[in-house]
């Protein structure tokens, strides 16, 4: 952050200092929202949320070197009290943005993907100047003004994460960090009850190329048809990438090693490079085309690029994360979230990865679906029950669609399921689906298909039948908190 004094910070924030704050002490950063991160020079945003109140915390703030404190209401540390903390948060960023007229901020949204694609783009970045970029996934109306309050005068390149729950979340968001360059990766069905369709989802995801100025570019995937609409949204240059022939930044001749690892020759107007990516699943591709495109409208060569791309290694967790145990045991820990989409492509990597090993899944019932969540659910089961497994894990109350759609693809309940509520029951919490006519006998072993309450019985039950050189898949959403089934199966924090 750029050095500034409490009275500028009130002057921003149209805050008032308190009667012990000194206007001239000096904020130089960081910005944080927990006390426990605070640092000598920095500053604490005290928020209230649902299970703490950051005020109550200002005092170990101020104690740990904390200059004040932002906060909506008098304490007995030095603070600057506004009217609304996430306000002035964001009007605190757009103003050191504005201070920072070097440095080209680069957004990256779409309803997958976003954050491997902000990572890879960030190491391609820093080949060329100091960069900043979000940790994890902060791409909220918090998350991203507090990286872009990680800027500096030495910064040359932000790269920014953009997430909307709804349509003008990421208008809001470019208007405190102007983009020069927007990328849009794909319109997905995340958060399809949210926004109501799809259309509304292109919609919302469009507002980022709409914040591009006349000298921008417009970063976009050719074979997502929503994503190629945007093109009339935009006063910027556009460029576009993807494996379509015309595509500007392509891939060509794509193919998965032993591993789940995808290769691809990188096509450019200035010439090829190969790559062979250390992420898992084939949809990466389609992440480092995107990071590519970008990175050559920035000048780049494209042998850099390749070189890059080829070196990178997942940043942030719970993402694809792919850890062999001592006796064989292949943990993909792909827990972060889930949507459709993100589980066709997390099976598709689960099937490249695995081969002729068993293999076996826990999952969750998909959240914010809206009208269409059984349907989508049911058809998670059936992908999971088509899917070769020997044995799926289904976690949570509202599992029985999935359970539905699995034993429509063949699957069959474990023996307890079976004997407690008899073959096509629905799950506990859930209403029963309507009767599915049996498939026919498939040519080989069925899946075997378990209802457990929660992630330790799991754990539990998936531990009991894990033999050395099988392979496990943990996929669902953020809350179902599947990422502590690998911790189970891996101890220590899952890796």
């Amino acid at each position: 952050m750029i050095p500034l004094p409490l009275a500028r910070i009130a002057e921003i924030t149209s805050g008032a200092l308190t009667g012990m704050t000194d206007p001239r002490a000096v904020v130089r950063g960081p910005v944080v929202i927990d006390s426990r991160a605070a640092v000598p020079g920095s500053l604490f945003v005290a928020f209230k949320g649902e299970r703490a109140d950051g005020h109550d915390f200002a005092a170990q703030a101020v104690e740990a070197g904390a200059v004040a404190v932002l906060a909506e209401r008098a304490l007995e540390v030095p603070t600057v009290i506004v009217s609304d903390t996430k306000a002035a948060l964001a009007a605190l960023a757009a103003a050191v943005c504005a201070e920072l007229p070097r440095s080209t901020i680069i957004g990256v949204t779409g309803s997958a993907g976003k954050t491997t694609t902000k990572d890879l783009l960030a190491r391609l970045t820093a080949r060329i100047g100091p960069t900043i970029a979000p940790a994890g996934s902060f791409n909220n109306e918090i998350g991203h003004p507090l990286t872009v309050l990680k800027a500096d005068e030495t910064t040359r390149y932000q790269v920014l994460e953009l997430s909307a729950r709804n349509v003008g979340h990421i208008s809001y968001l470019a208007r405190i960090a102007p983009p020069k360059i927007g990328v849009v990766l794909n319109v997905g069905t995340a958060h399809l009850g949210v926004f109501g369709g799809k259309e509304a989802i292109a919609r919302a995801k469009g507002e980022l190329v709409e914040a591009l100025p006349a000298d921008g570019v417009a970063v976009l995937n050719a074979d997502d048809p929503l994503v190629a609409a945007m093109a009339e949204r935009t006063a910027a240059r556009v460029t576009w990438y993807g494996r379509a022939a015309e595509a500007t930044v392509r891939a060509e001749g794509v193919t998965v090693d032993e591993r789940g690892r995808p290769s691809f020759t990188l096509r450019t107007p200035s010439g090829a490079a190969p790559v062979a990516l250390r992420l898992y699943g084939e949809h990466a591709v389609e992440n480092a085309l995107a990071a590519a495109a970008a990175a050559y409208e920035l000048g780049l060569p494209v042998a850099t690029i390749a070189e890059e791309l080829s070196e990178a290694e997942p940043r942030s967790r719970w993402r694809m994360e792919v850890t062999d145990r001592a006796d064989g045991v292949t943990v993909i820990n792909d827990a972060y979230n889930a949507n459709p989409d993100s589980m066709r492509a997390a099976f598709g990597a689960l099937d490249a990865l695995a081969g002729a090993r068993r293999r076996f899944a826990v999952v969750a019932s998909l959240q914010e679906l809206g009208e269409e969540s059984d349907a989508l659910n049911e058809g998670v089961g059936r992908l999971a029950g088509g899917a070769g497994l020997t044995g799926l894990f289904v976690v949570g109350r509202d599992a029985g669609p999935i359970l539905a759609g699995a034993r429509a693809a063949g699957a069959v309940p474990d023996g307890a399921q079976e004997a407690a509520a008899g073959a096509g029951a629905a799950a506990p919490g859930a209403e029963a689906p309507e009767a599915v006519a049996p498939p026919p006998p498939p040519d080989g072993p069925r899946t075997v298909v378990t209802h457990v309450p929660d992630v330790a019985a799991a754990a539990t039950a998936l531990e009991a039948v894990l033999k050395p050189g099988d392979v496990v898949l943990l996929k669902g959403p953020r809350v179902a908190g599947l990422e502590r089934v690998a911790e189970a199966l891996l101890g220590g924090d899952g890796r």
